[in-house]
């Protein structure tokens, strides 16, 4: 008998079902098109069936033509990638407008670009016609290397777009929007300092835009106009103002009769640096221009005939000077204009496309060109036109989506385009991804490996993005429903808008807009979603914490339930998971936001600490809620947070106390800190690790909450410091223009000549070179182990899989090839049976498609057997795991007698262990390679990124068998280098010309982000166990101590940046008895390298611990102690290298301590630390010296250069030096048309190549413009020494083209070399003897830094209130490129000494691989006010000279030097944290290793908080990160 079926569970109709059994019925009935559409850059595209693995930054960077949109990480953390999305969105009331959304391309799926329109860096503008905005970054210095400006340039493009309003053609657009409403947080650079980028952002908007703003704030200038009184001024001034230009006001009066007083400060505060310009104009009656009040003339004052206008007011009177550091708002160090035409200046000349020399020299003798003042920068910059900018395709006005499926037999990709077509497709395959903004699934796709088989896009679905705002119109509403997939800038704009309008204010909206704020970059928040985020489950989501305290939920809505409400506390389940049915899709989230019934009050906050306060994910973070009756009794509370387990977590316990007890009672709080620290008792293993600071957060932000609460309640019962968060104001800071030294092109302020290119997304870097025909793509196979035996590995899978070619391994190469290395050849290119790093590279796959060479590297399967690994110092030493060095330096009595007699000398004896952990370079560019092979001689091309073309191509030589003759290697430019592309480049080049010659094809590689991070090395962490003798009143005696880097698995230049470590330990001070040893650790990591500083700053750290523990130690004045100790001309270093008379750190120091007010200020920090419990400051002010040369690496010290001119006049100018963002082509180039007196843009360099230049030295050690300068300079002087007959002949005003054509027709040589070695050097390692030991460096670059901080002593949060830096540069060859390399240097050097920290797992893998994990310094963490100047006169105000030096044009090397002055902020936080300590009665000794996290900060404070978090380490527990220092 047949019976029937029973019905199915609601679980069984859910089982999974073949993707082609479940999607063919729908494809058929609704997803019918393949074919997305869409307009990049103005032009329709229509792309059917494309790679659905494809980004849109795939798709880009595929277009010839586009390559100025960069992949800089591929997780949507540096914003190289960005672009802006033009779109078609809807207002509240149903009418449509044009956005522009500024997004990371590396993450954003393909298909959302349907119906929108793409905009590139290269739709803005180009070199020969720039967008303004390209010009005046550009011209304002604020592009070096360039590979991040294009993303730059567009984040703020979008801002610019979406600021104007195309109906009343105004901008509502200020330098705070610029600064402080987070539009750059998505945006990194390593090499600027942010500071010229942030001045040319806002001088866009104070001078580009003033004239087009809109007219309420005109409406507010004529307010403005009537005032006559500071008060009322203080009175009209409006919430919202923005700068504007008019005017003068009455109260220039006042301002000139000195009458302003304290009210300058009061009204600082509520104007704008313009509309103060505009209310305390000048002496000469109108606006006040700027001007920085310097003696003997502004940059800013109207030139008189002597060429400079003095001042009438100090410094210190000057209305801008005054005003600009409390205001944010840069003045232009120079003088600007805007101009409709360019003007030409005959010196420089920098064109864009340059014309014949001869004709555009007789062009300029018919111009009548400006006279620019003598030493002063003269700038001008193209009209701005809104009118000219890219439009919204009309096309697009009527685009229609519909329905979208494409793909292959392995992945498909859906665009449904409404909600009902979305829940059937979820229905029919419940496993398919969600994907709106892509900022996870992205990330999970490219580092996870997960291959999402069916993905869904879902952000084209109105009914999930309009959230219905109608009845908060009213003023009031239970609550705020938002569709699901609302970007999180919209729910930002929209919990503003709601909190503004509801009479209630729900304090659970500006909660939410806090977290918004400072969740990831405004690229993801453009296109991420509150639902997105829900879903993700992340245990460190910035808003579930909040969410669960709010009492939210979320609507969802499947098939097989309909629609179905969820409270959010319930969605979690365990890590990354929830309980959301398969089958169902979030469609809204509702936030509660009714009044507390009568005579209660609700308070609802949130809190987040990170790294880094912008663009960070949190380490903890909480939202709480409070609901108190009118006797203060809690009725109601959640304490939620993120962080602190698997899931988002309610502390129960905590909860269960509170309620019912007297909130404003502080035993109610210690009750809570009390159950707190047991609801959350994290293990000293847990994941994630950092125990005891997670746990003290947790106290500290529940600490924080409870004050804040009872500050609203009781205003007077609590300090309001207690209850207010590190937040900054807008950055400012001068920059000392002018130069005396200026002459006809050396010493002129001209911006990289490349700086347009890059700005424009024109310049051309390695991976951006055309495709050649054939080429093919690498893929490499690393060790997914420390150190193992290689027991077995298996090709076949990837040889296999689609395109892929073929494969290169340690049997491609002779096993006496198979060796390579910088200083000892040590290291395997491929490994060979053993693996000793994870990450090592044992093999590379090549394929048609960087994707598939990917995907193919990941299929290799390889067999281990591991082997013990030795990963930090500690255990190296005790391991007896060293390379051979030996290198130490004995001083005074150590030669003779040894230390213990110097030692017996002294009063007093410290002893310490100091800590220094790596640096990872973070150049934007990661390593990459190009390699042509020609069939002909077997000779290749090989372009690389890398600062040595020499040493590449010396291995590409070994590894293929080819003189090196035959072997060109090449490289135009860098996209950032820092010491990391002196060597660790070199192996990536030879594997591709292994594969090349093995295949005869073209082979291209460029490393992701955290492959770059994990093979390439950093920084040496350093360890220093010293031992330091003084005087009782502080003099220093005697010195002794071991100092050991890690090297990793292989020397690479280990032994060398130990060198130098030593010999900077002595910094600026005389110490007589030194004995110092160098040790090289051998470990399990990565082959650590050069970085920028190549061990001195770690020294120089070390020393400047050293005399803190001495002040401390003898309860000495700092300053006192360094000043005591200084060097004297006359004396000797520990490597008998004289101090000569190019001796300037104690005129620094006197100079700068009175330039930035130092004696003052620290004064003041003194008595705020007094004052205030919860925030602390310290300042610092410290020197610093730096050997330049290339140290007893003698044969370094050369250099070449071929300068070839033409018939025409035009110079081809090549030189031993490599250009990676330092200047140096410009500086070159400027060396070389002041020799020759020719036109600057007569010279053309393009590129650096060993076929030019043959055996060049790496351009490292800060050595590059001195001997590749000199070498330049030796080449012209020949050239012009030739022409000299011919110049007398024509006379001196004749054009070049008529002296060089002359010169040819008499067979004149018209190409010449120069050559140069640096003289004098020569140090011998155990050379003690005064007199015959040669000098190890050339001269010493020395600088001087004083920096201001403010610490948070709750989260250790911190920021940096101001820096002033002083530089002795010798005679500058372009003030502004150093003035560059010393802004990038200092706040590189302040991330080492901060934020930067790299941590391993146990198992020996780098877990900080990326800017997710990894933190830079941002725009928001660069000093608040930043000033920096060169030293010019000596003590006496006489002008300085450098001739002595005999460096070219009496110059000194800049790149590095500055780096270490980033410690000023270390040592400033440490007398912070030291004042805190104090306050907390700690009485045990500071121990503070760099670099000082917020982690490290807060737990050194040693207050209750800390102590009650404590964590005790369990036998076998082991942290869960490892730091190898």
């Amino acid at each position: 008998m047949n019976l029937p079926k029973p019905p199915k569970s609601h679980w069984e109709s859910l089982r999974p079902r073949h993707a082609v059994e479940s999607l063919t019925p729908l494809i058929e009935s609704t997803y019918s098109s393949p074919d997305i559409t869409f307009y990049l850059n103005g032009i329709k595209v229509v792309l059917s069936n494309p790679n659905p693995h494809w980004t849109l930054l795939d798709f880009i960077r595929s277009q010839h033509g586009l390559k100025g949109t960069k992949l800089g990480c591929g997780e949507g953390g540096c914003g190289a990638c960005t672009v802006v999305l033009q779109t078609r969105s809807w207002r509240e009331d149903r009418t449509s407008k044009i956005t522009h959304l500024a997004i990371n391309a590396c993450l954003f799926p393909l298909v959302g670009a349907d119906g929108k329109h793409v905009i590139t860096i290269e739709g803005i503008g180009n070199v020969a016609n720039p967008h303004p905005l390209q010009e005046r970054i550009a011209k304002l210095h604020g592009s070096q290397c360039g590979f991040c400006t294009p993303g730059i340039v567009m984040s703020l493009y979008a801002l610019i777009r979406n600021s104007y309003d195309t109906v009343t053609q105004t901008f509502h657009l200020s330098s705070r929007d610029i600064e402080q409403e987070g539009h750059l947080d998505g945006n990194l650079c390593r090499c600027t300092g942010y500071k010229p980028i942030l001045q040319a952002a806002k001088t866009f908007v104070t001078e580009d835009l003033k004239a087009q703003l809109s007219d309420d704030i005109r409406t507010k200038i004529e307010k403005l106009d009537k005032i006559t009184t500071v008060a009322e001024a203080l009175e009209t001034r409006e919430v919202d103002s923005r700068p504007l230009d008019t005017s003068v006001t009455p109260l220039a009066t006042a301002w000139r009769a000195g009458e302003m007083g304290e009210s300058l400060q009061k009204m600082s505060e509520i104007y704008s640096h313009t509309e103060l310009d505009v209310l305390l104009p000048s002496d000469d009656g109108n606006r006040s221009n700027g001007s920085c009040g310097r003696p003997g003339g502004c940059c800013k004052d109207t030139p008189s005939d002597s060429g400079v206008t003095p001042c009438s007011k100090s410094p210190a009177e000057s209305p801008a000077a005054m005003l600009c550091s409390v205001l944010g708002e840069d003045h232009t160090p120079a003088k600007v204009k805007i101009k409709k035409e360019s003007d030409t200046n005959s010196t420089i000349s920098i064109s864009a496309n340059v014309p014949p020399v001869k004709s555009r020299e007789d062009a300029m003798k018919n111009q009548s060109q400006p006279h620019p003042q003598k030493g002063i920068p003269q700038v001008q910059f193209a009209e701005y036109a809104p009118g000219s900018e890219l439009i919204f395709p009309p096309t697009l006005w009527k685009y229609r989506p519909k329905p979208l499926c494409f793909g292959n037999e392995r992945k498909l990709w859906f665009r449904p385009t409404t909600l009902d077509q979305l829940v059937k497709l979820k229905s029919a395959y419940p496993s398919a991804k969600l994907v709106g903004g892509a900022s996870e699934v992205q990330v999970e796709v490219r580092f996870k490996n997960s291959d999402f088989a069916v993905s869904v896009y879902v952000s084209d679905i109105e009914e999930l993005k309009q959230t219905d705002l109608h009845q908060i119109k009213l003023g009031w509403a239970q609550e705020l429903q938002l569709a699901a997939n609302t970007p999180l800038t919209e729910v930002e704009r929209i919990c503003k808008a709601v909190y503004a309008k509801m009479d209630n204010k729900p304090m659970v909206l500006e909660a939410l807009r806090k977290q918004l704020r400072y969740f990831g970059g405004r690229q993801i928040r453009n296109v991420a979603s509150l639902a997105g985020n829900i879903a993700t489950a992340s245990p460190i989501s910035d808003v579930n914490p909040l969410l669960v305290a709010a009492g939210a939920s979320i609507v969802v809505r499947s098939q097989s339930k309909s629609e179905m409400q969820i409270p959010i506390k319930q969605l979690f389940i365990a890590y990354r998971t929830t309980n959301l049915p398969a089958d169902a899709v979030i469609t809204h989230i509702r936030i509660p936001l009714s009044a507390p019934a009568p005579r209660t009050r609700e308070f609802v906050k949130a809190y987040k600490q990170a790294k880094r306060k912008d663009d960070d994910i949190a380490i903890v973070n909480a939202g709480f809620r409070v609901l108190l009756d009118d006797g203060m009794e809690v009725m109601d509370v959640r304490v939620v947070y993120g962080g602190m387990g698997p899931t988002t977590i309610q502390a129960e316990r905590t909860r269960n106390v509170l309620i019912g007890k007297q909130w404003l009672n502080s035993e109610t709080l210690k009750l809570a800190l009390e159950a707190l620290s047991k609801d959350f008792d994290l293990s000293f293993s847990v994941p994630g690790g950092m125990a005891h600071y997670r746990r003290t957060l947790a106290l500290s932000l529940f600490f924080r909450f409870w004050h804040e609460v009872t500050h609203e309640l009781v205003p007077t019962r609590i300090d309001p410091t207690i209850t207010e968060e590190i937040h900054r104001d807008i950055s400012s800071g001068s920059r000392d223009d002018y130069n005396p030294n200026e002459q006809r092109v050396v010493g002129k302020q001209i911006p990289h000549l490349s700086a347009l290119k890059q700005c424009t997304g024109e310049a051309e870097y390695v991976d951006d070179m055309p495709r050649q025909d054939q080429e093919l793509i690498g893929g490499l196979v690393l060790s997914s182990k420390a150190h193992a035996k290689l027991l077995n590995i298996d090709w076949t899978p990837a040889l296999n899989m689609p395109g892929v070619v073929g494969y290169i391994d340690k049997h491609s190469i002779p096993k006496e090839a198979n060796i390579w290395g910088s200083v000892l050849k040590d290291e395997p290119f491929f490994a060979d049976n053993e693996v000793h790093f994870y990450g090592q590279v044992i093999g590379m796959v090549y394929a048609e498609t960087a994707l598939q060479a990917q995907a193919a590297a990941r299929a290799v399967k390889v067999d281990y057997e591991e082997l013990p690994a030795i990963l930090t110092i500690d255990k190296a030493i005790k391991a007896k795991s060293f390379f051979k060095h030996g290198k130490n330096l004995k001083k005074g009595a150590a030669i003779d007698f040894g230390m213990e007699k110097a030692f017996a000398d002294c009063d007093r004896v410290f002893e310490g262990r100091t800590r220094i952990g790596g640096q990872e370079h973070f150049y934007l560019e990661t390593n990459a390679s190009l390699v042509i092979p020609h069939v002909e001689d077997g000779s290749m091309e090989v372009w690389s990124s890398t600062q040595n073309c020499m040493e590449t191509q010396e291995f590409v030589s070994q590894v293929t068998g080819v003189p090196r003759n035959r072997i060109n290697a090449r490289v135009k430019r860098m996209g950032g280098a820092f010491g990391g592309k002196e060597s660790r480049s070199v192996p990536f080049a030879c594997l591709l010309a292994i594969a090349a010659k093995k295949e005869r094809r073209p082979m291209r590689l460029m490393l992701n982000r955290d492959e770059d991070m994990m093979l390439t090395g950093q920084r040496h962490p350093v360890q220093a166990r010293w031992k330091v003798g003084v005087s009782k009143d502080g003099k220093l005696l005697a010195l002794d101590a071991d100092l050991y880097d890690n090297a990793g698995f292989s020397q690479d230049m280990s032994g060398a940046v130990m060198d130098r470590c030593i010999t900077h330990i002595d910094n600026c001070y005389e110490i007589p008895n030194v004995h110092l040893r160098g040790h090289v650790c051998k470990t399990n990591i990565h082959s650590n390298t050069a970085y920028r500083g190549f061990g001195a700053p770690q020294a120089m750290y070390f020393t400047e611990t050293i005399m803190s523990n001495i002040a401390e130690g003898l309860k000495i004045d700092i300053d006192e102690l360094r000043l005591k100790n200084l060097y004297k001309p006359g004396n000797w270093t520990p490597f008998f290298q004289r101090i000569d008379e190019d001796w300037h750190i104690p005129t620094l120091l006197d100079q700068l301590r009175v330039s930035s007010d130092y004696d003052s200020r620290k004064a003041n920090v003194a008595r705020f630390n007094v004052n205030n419990k919860w925030k602390k400051r310290g300042i610092c002010l410290i020197p610093t010296k730096f050997g330049l040369s290339f140290a007893t690496a003698l044969h370094l010290n050369q250099a070449g250069a071929y300068v070839k001119m033409y018939a025409d006049g035009s110079v081809l100018l090549h030189h031993g030096g490599t250009e990676m963002g330092q200047g140096l082509y410009t500086k070159m180039c400027q060396v070389a048309a002041q020799e020759l007196g020719i036109p600057l843009d007569a010279i053309y360099t393009p590129e650096s190549q060993t076929y030019q230049i043959a055996n060049a030295s790496p351009t490292a050690a800060s050595s590059g413009s001195d001997l590749n300068g000199m070498a330049v300079k030796k080449a012209c002087k020949i050239l012009a020494e030739r022409l000299k007959p011919y110049r007398e002949k024509y006379g001196p005003d004749a054009p070049m083209s008529t002296i060089a054509h002359a010169a040819y027709l008499d067979r004149v040589n018209l190409a010449a070399n120069g050559f140069w070695q640096m003289p004098k050097i020569g140090y011998k390692w155990g050379d003690t003897d005064l007199e015959t030991a040669k000098p190890m460096y050339y001269y010493f670059t020395q600088g001087a830094a004083v920096s201001e901080v403010e610490l948070d002593v709750l989260t250790g949060d911190h920021t940096v209130l101001r820096t002033d830096i002083m530089m002795d540069v010798g005679q500058s060859i372009n003030p502004a490129i150093d003035y560059g390399q010393i802004e990038g240097a200092f706040v590189q050097g302040q991330g080492l000494f901060t934020m930067e920290e790299s941590l391993w797992t146990n198992k020996g893998e780098l877990a900080t691989r990326g800017p997710g994990t990894y933190k830079i310094p941002g725009f928001s963490d660069i000093p608040q006010v930043f000033n920096v100047s060169m030293l010019r006169n000596d003590g006496e105000g006489k002008p300085l000279t450098w001739k002595h030096l005999r460096s070219i044009q009496s110059s000194k090397g800049i790149g590095e030097p500055p780096l270490f002055l980033g410690a000023t902020v270390f040592f400033a936080l440490r007398e912070a944290v030291k004042a805190a300590r104090e306050m907390n009665m700690v009485k045990m000794p500071l121990v503070l290793d760099s670099p000082a996290t917020a982690e490290r900060l807060r737990l050194a404070v040693g207050d209750p908080l800390v102590n009650m978090a404590k964590v005790v380490k369990k036998e076998g527990e082991k942290n869960f990160f490892v730091s190898v220092a």
